[in-house]
């Protein structure tokens, strides 16, 4: 606080200091810089420096020439886990397999270690799913093991997207999607993709 006293800076400046524009924080980390956290949590919300974006987590947006911009998904879902150990995936992605689905969905998919459940982030929307596996990035293999795990909640015809899915596996590298079977599909698509892999399990 000596800097403070020197500058005749406020206790409320001083902790602005630390905070850095497109940031996200939870009340523990601002909790490092001030002996008043819930008082200045609240002027700085007030005066929306910050923005609450759950309980307890609170975004400084960053400021561009079209306004206030939002923190990233990325950053909104480390700071709600404090974990960097996730992936962010989406219904959405599918459609770029070339198997059939159109829809759009507005929830973005956490696969994680810690957190289950539907929550809204800076009012957006996360289902946050518990897996003991998941890959750093999101490859083609992955995305196909997992639109077959999760065809059922998916609102196009089932069966018609799975028979393209036997057709899009066909051409893909198989070495590499039978690695994300093993790796990532449940019981049921382990078994679904047994036939299109049989030669190549066959042959290894």
């Amino acid at each position: 606080m000596l800097l403070a006293i020197l500058t005749g800076m406020t206790r409320l400046e001083e902790l602005k200091r630390h905070l850095k524009p497109g940031g996200v924080y939870r009340r523990e980390d601002v909790a490092r810089w001030t002996n008043a956290v819930d008082r200045h949590l609240r002027q700085l919300t007030d005066a929306k420096v910050l923005t609450k974006a759950a309980g307890g987590l609170y975004v400084y947006p960053k400021e561009t020439a079209f306004g206030p911009a939002p923190a990233t998904d990325e950053k909104l879902v480390g700071g709600f886990l404090k974990d960097r150990r996730f992936l962010l995936a989406s219904p959405n992605v599918y459609n770029g397999l070339g198997v059939g689905t159109t829809q759009l969905y507005d929830k973005t998919v956490v696969y994680n270690h810690k957190r289950h459940g539907d929550f809204q982030l800076g009012g957006r929307k996360f289902a946050f799913r518990v897996k003991p596996h998941f890959p750093k990035s999101l490859s083609q293999e992955f995305l196909l093991v997992d639109l077959v795990n999760n065809v059922d909640s998916l609102a196009e015809a089932k069966n018609e997207v799975l028979g393209r899915v036997k057709q899009r596996a066909s051409a893909m590298d198989r070495a590499r999607l039978r690695r994300a079977v093993r790796d990532y599909g449940n019981a049921r698509t382990r078994k679904f993709f047994e036939g299109v892999l049989r030669p190549a399990l066959n042959a290894s």
